[in-house]
């Protein structure tokens, strides 16, 4: 199971989410295939979403400078 965020649009009546491509490629979706998606809302604000997440360290500080 593959686990990714994507955002909504309408597109007439209805409401559409895109599979990244990179899902679709390690998944090996091919077009007119059945898959199972599993929703669930997230917040907004992202207030949270790296939860867990390490601090920053020196090292990680200098790999952006180079």
């Amino acid at each position: 199971m593959v686990k990714c965020l994507t955002k909504t649009r309408k597109v007439g009546g209805s409401i559409v989410v895109t599979l990244p491509k990179t899902v679709v490629e390690t998944q090996k979706i091919k077009e007119n295939e059945y898959v199972e998606i599993t929703v669930k809302k997230c917040r907004k604000d992202g207030f949270g979403i790296l939860k867990g997440m390490a601090p920053f360290t020196v090292e990680d500080e200098l790999k952006t400078l180079e």
